[in-house]
């Protein structure tokens, strides 16, 4: 894999990003905060679209892209719609969710799109059309009951990084500390094997915060932190996160 290199940052390399979703549901409110983010220099910035209140118009979607296009120029900028079965807000047909997707690589404002990688019927190819058009894909996938198996854990993450996705995400519910240190285990992992592929892994809620900081350690390079409102629970606000972040690069600098 070609190093993936967004808005002068490279992606996999050095302190993880942070990144804040916008989970406001009025055209007002999105462009709000998208506004008091960039001018507070937030690194990236994600548009949860399923909390949108006019989601299902896509002319309205469309719309507010471009007005996010101007604000977001120089903070790396992912589009996202959550399926509420992977935790998000609203849940709508494949295909429904395939034209958003294309509305957002259209619109030549979004870096980033988010996949579901294992909820799409062909996700391989769905991947491939969608960075042809000029996007680099986010291949994700959400547990919010339990965190798997090791082993399976690590066939999650491989598939969709031969899918051809740019980055891959997995998140997961840990039971316990153990289940923590099973998913940080599966990232050390997966960054010896695969050095070059950037990886996004986090252990959600109260047991899971460690794996929100230690990213730089282990191999997730982008992290989530709170603005206004948190996108999944566990969410550390995102001023102190950035704090946290820097503190533990400089002491492995």
């Amino acid at each position: 894999m070609k190093k993936l290199m967004i808005k002068g940052r490279v992606i996999g390399e050095g302190r993880p990003l942070v990144c804040v979703p916008i989970m406001e549901t009025s055209r007002q409110g999105i462009l709000a905060e998208a506004k008091r983010l960039a001018e507070n220099k937030t690194e990236m910035v994600e548009w949860r679209v399923d909390a949108f209140e006019e989601v299902n118009s896509l002319n309205a979607v469309r719309e507010v892209l471009q007005s996010l296009g101007e604000i977001f120029t120089e903070t790396i900028f992912v589009y996202t719609f959550r399926s509420k079965a992977q935790g998000g807000l609203l849940e709508l047909d494949e295909e429904s969710i395939a034209d958003l997707r294309e509305v957002a690589a259209e619109s030549k404002v979004v870096d980033l799109v988010d996949l579901e990688f294992f909820a799409s019927e062909n996700s391989s190819r769905e991947i491939s059309k969608l960075q042809k058009m000029g996007v680099a894909i986010i291949a994700s996938h959400h547990d919010f009951e339990q965190t798997p198996d090791k082993n399976t854990m690590e066939i999650l993450l491989e598939k969709m990084l031969t899918g051809g996705a740019d980055i891959v995400k997995l998140a997961v519910m840990p039971q316990s500390r153990a289940d923590v240190l099973s998913l940080l285990e599966v990232t050390s992992e997966f960054k010896e094997n695969y050095p070059k592929a950037p990886v996004i892994t986090m252990s959600m809620g109260a047991i899971g915060g460690i794996s929100r900081i230690a990213g730089e350690y282990f191999g997730s390079c982008v992290t989530f932190g709170a603005g206004i409102k948190a996108s999944a629970p566990g969410q550390i606000d995102c001023k102190q996160l950035e704090t946290i972040l820097d503190i533990l690069h400089e002491s492995i600098s």
